[in-house]
């Protein structure tokens, strides 16, 4: 995290912030809301399970009773959710707002019983050791709860994402669960939901990583160039998360996580995105010359385009009775006013941009920017004809006119986006500015019939990106390291309890290879050793020389530690994996052909203490598939010789 953040630290929800206070109230809603819930599902179950009448008829009051307290916290929440972002500009113009996002809230959570149960159980180790490092994991979770919105909160959240891969692979067996619930609660809604799973943890905060990239969007200032792109980057990195975590959750327990509402917000994001652009080229192209007032009316169809399919998507059968209405709204408004500004800059650079419409390259642009071609003369005449031109402009312009008050009746229909000042100003200026240029063109002694100008075909000069996650870029080292290494210390892995042998060196040394790093494999065991008569076995793993841990001990560090061993011996902690057993032996001429081959090179295929310096990070990305072990794994392929990157001791 940035030096001015301590590592693992929210900011306080009950902190006098803007920011805190909407917290801190959506947070009190989901309380309320989960508590009428219960109420109601116990007054349902009585009134199912009663015959008395009259005890029938005070429960359905009662229950009517709830229903409307529910109805009233849902509209409390959704005005919450609706509380769109509009930057802090200190420049004249006005940016239309944007739709952020509100982060799903969870509940406490008491991890420090049920690890240091299984660390006792699966691990064989004193799980009281390990309370500092369950206490930090804690920790991060509590302070994930409440990322500041920017850098530092992203981080927050991708660093305890990028742990919660350590603990599922540390903690969760695949037969069995840790018996804790991960409780969240409904972005939108506030319905709470449950799950065992880790899964729903890992989603959750996933989606927790896109919302907070809706709001740093939505809070920049988008009437520079800087902020504009900020933006953008934002929202694309917000359209990411939702399709990441559409692509890889499935059977979500809460509705915001569905396949059809994070389509619904991928699409969102996109079209935000669009509408950045759309601020991008008004901020680039200053001058008002004919072939920018094109491309600026093409911009402007591009963003009514894409927020057409979104407002199709919001009315959707399993969508429109979920996503807010000022949502809805919001969404057909711009639809709307997008559409009017596209006409508005097609009649701009038909009426005010004069001496222009001879040159090749402008005939070329305007040959492709309608839908369909304008009723009248040719477009050669039409743009060499000043008549002509103001005709179709004038045509353009009361499309406009009429688009713009569409937009402004479906506005004044939302109660929520009524209170929105800004929006209504916007609105109403874009409105006015089409009227007063109407007006400008319009003259007495015009008897034609004003005719009905075609669309603008929809195009842009930069598409938008969907930017998946990164996790790699928050480097985390596992907690738990000194459980020792994931690739044999793992939830999946069981091993027998550890034996202590005590080892003599014979003529011919200990008698086994070695192989591997951290922990080294005991490859083989020559018949009639030392080591075979110790007990020791292939496939066992050293853990321990002399009482020193060796879970991470290199190759060479594990054989000058037995080398080093006097005329008294060496004790060796060992493991068996259960399942790797098996009674192998090495040849006598498997040990001639070692002691010819000089020095041995060591096999690191062990050594993964930190996720982020592996050759690829998306194994810890795709929780819904099984990792599967290396095909050149220690301990599954049978043990025939000694290979070339074993050592006989």
């Amino acid at each position: 995290l940035s030096s001015e953040v301590p590592r693992a630290q929210g900011c306080d929800p009950f902190a006098q912030t803007q920011r805190s206070k909407l917290q801190h109230r959506r947070a009190r809603i989901n309380q309320q809301i989960n508590k009428e819930m219960r109420m109601r599902a116990g007054a349902e179950n009585l009134f199912r399970a009663t015959s008395n009448h009259k005890v029938k008829e005070t429960v359905a009051l009662e229950l009517s009773y709830v229903n409307s307290n529910l109805q009233l916290l849902k509209e409390e929440l959704e005005e919450l959710n609706s509380c769109m972002d509009v930057a802090c500009s200190s420049s004249e113009s006005i940016s239309v707002p944007m739709i952020p996002l509100g982060l799903k809230e969870t509940k406490e959570l008491d991890l420090l019983i049920p690890l240091k149960d299984l660390i006792s159980e699966h691990y064989g180790e004193d799980g009281v050791l390990f309370e500092k490092e369950i206490k930090e994991f804690m920790e991060l979770r509590q302070a994930m709860r409440t990322p500041s919105r920017n850098e530092a909160g992203l981080e927050l959240l991708m660093e305890y994402y990028n742990q919660l891969y350590f603990l599922d692979n540390r903690f969760f067996p695949p037969s069995k669960n840790l018996g804790v619930f991960f409780h969240w609660y409904d972005s939108l809604t506030g319905v709470p939901s449950h799950q065992r799973a880790l899964a729903f943890e890992k989603g959750s905060v996933l989606f927790n990583i896109g919302a907070l990239h809706t709001q740093i969007g939505a809070r920049q200032d988008r009437a520079s160039l800087p902020g504009v792109n900020r933006a953008i980057d934002a929202f694309q990195k917000a359209a990411g998360a939702f399709n990441y975590l559409k692509e890889n959750f499935s059977n979500a327990p809460s509705l915001d996580m569905s396949a059809s509402s994070l389509n619904m917000l991928v699409r969102l994001m996109i079209a935000q995105v669009q509408e950045c652009v759309f601020e991008k080229v008004t901020l680039l192209r200053a001058q008002s010359d004919f072939l920018t007032q094109l491309q600026l009316a093409q911009e402007a169809a591009r963003v009514e385009d894409v927020y057409s399919l979104v407002h199709q998507t919001m009315t959707q059968a399993h969508v429109k009775d979920y996503v807010p209405f000022s949502w809805t709204t919001m969404v057909h408004v711009k639809s709307e006013h997008f559409k009017a500004l596209s006409h508005y800059f097609a009649a701009i650079a038909l009426c005010d941009c004069p001496g222009e419409y001879e040159l090749p390259e402008h005939e070329k642009a305007f040959i492709q920017f309608h839908v369909t071609m304008p009723e009248g003369p040719s477009l050669r005449v039409l743009l060499q004809d000043p008549e002509e031109r103001r005709k179709l402009g004038k045509a353009h312009l009361k499309k406009a006119i009429m688009k713009h008050e569409e937009a402004m009746r479906i506005h004044s229909l939302c109660k929520i986006l009524r209170k929105m000042d800004i929006l209504q100003e916007v609105l109403s200026f874009a409105h006015k500015r089409s009227l007063s240029k109407y007006s400008e063109i319009d003259h007495e002694e015009d008897f034609f019939e004003t005719g009905d100008a075609p669309d603008i075909h929809p195009k842009t000069h930069q598409k938008p990106e969907i930017k998946s996650p990164n996790f790699s870029q928050v480097k985390v080292t596992d907690l738990f390291h000194r459980l020792g290494p994931l690739s044999v210390f793992s939830a999946k892995n069981k091993w027998y309890p550890v034996r202590r042998v005590h080892l003599m060196r014979g003529e011919n040394g200990f008698g086994f290879t070695l192989r591997g790093d951290s922990p080294v494999l005991i490859a083989g065991v020559i018949p009639g050793g030392c080591a075979a008569e110790a007990g020791l076995k292939e496939g066992d793993y050293i853990i321990s020389v002399n009482g020193k841990d060796c879970k991470w001990s290199k190759h060479a560090e594990v054989v000058q530690l037995l080398k080093s061993t006097g005329e008294e011996g060496v004790e060796i902690g060992v493991i068996t994996l259960q399942g790797s057993e098996g009674p192998k032996t090495v040849s006598r001429e498997s040990i001639l052909q070692a002691k010819l081959g000089g020095l041995i090179k060591n096999n690191k295929e062990n050594s993964r203490k930190s996720l982020m310096n592996s050759k690829s990070a998306s194994t810890l990305l795709v929780w819904n598939k099984k990792s599967k072990r290396s095909k050149n794994s220690t301990y599954s392929v049978p043990f025939t010789a000694v290979g070339d990157n074993e050592a006989m001791y």
